[in-house]
């Protein structure tokens, strides 16, 4: 859809110029002499982008037309056009909701620029405002599913602090839903009409990770062509989700570290403080206990990062849960390709509760996706389903016949955790630590399991 543009300003000439260049740019412009002619505009309609001066003479003012439309509609971007002289005044219209600002004499190439950043950010608030009503459905407490003890503590301390700005530590391995529970913490929160901005640690470039956390000035290396806003910056107001924070590299964790004690942060490039406000929620699959031991994680970070700790069990540890995780995937699935519902045929089911999930909720969300598009019948049956090849030597279990379900279930649990778990220590010569790595677990949750399945050292053969 074609980006709709209100153009305010009084001079004629700049203001039939600023029409030809954004209409040549594909979008869709309309004109406003003066702040009482833009503040009708935006009564009567809707724009994407609001490109006001901020001097429109006498009369309402940019400032003025900046608070309406921000009034009408929030998510509206506003870009001000600002007089040598200025720049003090437009600082304060950006804190006022303005997007951005350009100074007179501006350059064409550097308006396009600041007008397409402006729209893309907009777009992107758009989107979320359009996604929060879902997300609310689909991640607030009440529909996170889990039934067996680790999910009922886990619930338990969700709602203690989510009303609260304490930093909190969710810990599990990957697939188990830790983006999932930050997003039902935030949205349960004082914050929750503000950002939520995740960031995965683990993805951002090494040379690039101030720029991308902090921001950057316009010329503060080589390729800065534009002002960059930092994931602090846009988060402030709301919560900023630093995803495999045990991926970071030392140097930045000292940096965050100053941050989170100060509440402010310094684009690269710039001497100038910003003060931030936000509530921190980090998440890792490492060891941090070991990566601050071994002087891979700094040990004050983590400490200011771990007030609160949540740990998500993996799937293979509450399999009683995946009979309701399916019914939501698949209502959830049906309504979202707008067909009928799907169900499991009972083989299916037990074939799922047979297989050992390495990627946890996400693999089995993922399976049943495929299964339902892919089923011919309404019925998914065990053929539908397109498992990973790690568990299928699993599927055989000596258990004696007639033996009823519930505890036939218990011992093929157990029966393959016992068998994996052995494995998996005798490959890594018993090292506990690297096993528990080898094999995406918390080291907490392997020591617990083998003290639940009564694993003992000479059974893998340590020393």
């Amino acid at each position: 859809m074609t980006a709709r543009i209100l153009v305010v300003e009084d001079e004629n000439a700049i203001r039939l110029a600023l029409k030809g260049l954004l209409q040549r740019e594909g979008y869709e412009v309309e004109l406003a002499d003066s702040g009482e002619s833009a503040i009708r505009e935006l009564s009567s309609q809707l724009f994407d982008l609001v490109l006001t001066d901020l001097a429109l003479g006498r009369g309402a003012s940019g400032m003025d037309v900046l608070k309406v439309a921000k009034e009408t509609r929030p998510e509206t971007a506003v870009v001000m056009i600002t007089a040598h002289g200025s720049e003090k005044i437009a600082v304060e219209a950006m804190k006022a909701g303005a997007e951005d600002y350009i100074p007179k004499p501006f350059d064409n190439d550097e308006l396009r620029v600041v007008v397409r950043r402006a729209l893309e950010r907009y777009r992107l608030q758009r989107e979320n405002q359009l996604l929060l009503e879902q997300i609310q459905r689909e991640y607030g407490f009440e529909n996170l599913i889990g039934s067996g003890d680790a999910m009922r503590a886990v619930f338990e301390t969700m709602q203690k602090v989510a009303e609260t700005d304490l930093s909190v530590m969710i810990r599990g391995e990957s697939g188990t839903g830790k983006e999932l529970v930050a997003q039902a913490l935030h949205n349960t929160s004082n914050r929750k009409h503000k950002p939520f901005v995740a960031v995965n640690c683990a993805a951002i470039n090494r040379e690039l990770v101030e720029s991308e956390l902090f921001g950057h000035e316009k010329g503060a290396f080589t390729g800065a062509d534009n002002r960059r806003v930092g994931r602090f910056e846009a988060a402030d107001g709301g919560t900023i989700f630093l995803d495999e924070i045990g991926d970071m590299a030392l140097e930045t964790q000292a940096k965050v570290l100053r941050v989170l004690e100060q509440r402010r942060i310094e684009r690269v490039g710039s001497t100038t403080s910003i003060d931030v406000n936000v509530r921190v929620i980090s998440a890792t699959h490492r060891d941090l206990e070991e990566e601050v031991a071994s002087g891979q994680f700094r040990e004050d970070l983590y400490y200011r990062l771990k007030v609160v700790a949540l740990e998500l069990p993996a799937l293979r540890a509450r399999t009683g849960d995946i009979p309701a995780l399916v019914d939501r995937f698949l209502e959830q699935l049906a309504e979202r390709l707008g067909r009928a519902r799907k169900r499991l045929s009972a083989p299916a089911l037990a074939r799922l509760a047979r297989h050992t999930w390495p990627g946890n909720v996400r693999e089995l969300r993922n399976v049943l996706e495929q299964a339902a598009v892919l089923a011919a019948a309404d019925v998914i049956e065990e053929s539908d389903l397109h498992l990973s090849d790690e568990a299928r030597g699993q599927e055989a279990l000596d258990l004696p016949a007639g033996l009823p379900f519930g505890e036939a279930k218990k011992r093929a649990v157990e029966g393959f955790e016992r068998a994996y778990l052995l494995r998996a220590l005798r490959e890594n010569d018993g090292n506990v630590s690297r096993t528990a790595q080898a094999i995406g677990m918390v080291r907490q949750s392997l020591q617990q399991k083998i003290r639940e399945l009564d694993l003992r050292s000479e059974d893998w053969g340590r020393s």
